[in-house]
């Protein structure tokens, strides 16, 4: 059996106390047996304006949370994946980009998140990602010694045809790091997580932010484990905390040869609408 444990979170502005908050989770979670650990999107700081989100970004080499990952990891002997964290790459862009601890301190992968969310919602929310974000190009899977690793971030979720693609290159465990909004994810959270693990008949892991940020920006929370089956083996709830539960890797196989509509691929000519 794996043990392995969300961080849920309501992630601040600045870096410190996002980071001192991650700190006690891991160490509390390592603790209770966890050898995976995974934080939500935007872990180390949740900034909701977009100008202050570019200015206080880092680059990867600078940024605050490598080196304590790193130096957790190695004190905890666990995986540890950082949901995502805002790195300054080409221009005046950021990437959202996860990053996966060995147990050794070093960094086993890095996905940069490729769907991003631009939208305007019924209640007069709007978000525009793609105008601070600049978008990954490449799904990513991670061999480990605790099992196979498929990686995405928030948005991703409903682009099923990637979840598809790294459960048919191995992917046992694909993991959601996310920061949803209450109206989508009152929606569609539950349903798409369970949807994602059944049609790759692998567990889904789905750290969330949860509660109400800087500026009245609000995350909808109920991190969630689901097993190849699609049952919620644990929900987070709406209140910061750990969200703990043992994983049988063995379901994966029984899953996949019960429905397995994974080498069930047939090619097809695209649709076009008929006149009638």
């Amino acid at each position: 059996m794996l043990r392995v444990a969300l961080i849920q979170q309501t992630a601040e502005r600045e870096f410190a106390p996002n980071l001192a908050f991650l700190e006690d989770q891991i160490r509390d979670a390592a603790a209770q047996g966890a050898r995976f650990i995974l934080t939500p999107e935007n872990c180390a700081m949740l900034e909701p304006d977009r100008e202050a989100h570019r200015a206080k970004a880092r680059t990867e080499e600078t940024h605050p949370l490598p080196p304590l990952f790193a130096r957790l990891a190695q004190e905890t002997g666990a995986f540890l994946l950082a949901g995502s964290i805002a790195v300054k790459v080409e221009g005046d862009k950021l990437a959202n980009r996860a990053l996966l601890f060995a147990p050794d301190g070093s960094i086993a992968a890095r996905y940069d998140k490729i769907h991003l969310f631009d939208v305007d919602l019924a209640n007069g929310e709007s978000y525009r990602e793609s105008a601070l974000i600049a978008a990954g190009s490449a799904a990513v899977t991670v061999k480990t010694p605790l099992a196979n690793l498929g990686l995405s971030v928030c948005y991703d979720l409903r682009f099923a045809a990637l979840f598809r693609a790294l459960a048919q290159a191995g992917a046992e465990i694909i993991t959601i790091p996310s920061a949803f909004t209450v109206p989508t994810g009152e929606a569609h959270w539950h349903v798409l997580l369970r949807a994602r693990a059944i049609e790759t008949g692998g567990f889904v892991l789905a750290p969330a932010q949860t509660g109400t940020h800087a500026e009245g920006r609000r995350t909808y929370g109920h991190s969630l484990i689901v097993s190849p089956w699609g049952e919620v083996l644990a929900d987070g709830g709406d209140a910061p905390g750990l969200v703990i539960a043992d994983l049988d890797l063995a379901e994966v196989a029984k899953a996949r040869q019960r429905i397995p509509s994974l080498t069930h691929d047939r090619p097809f000519t695209p649709p076009s609408f008929l006149s009638a």
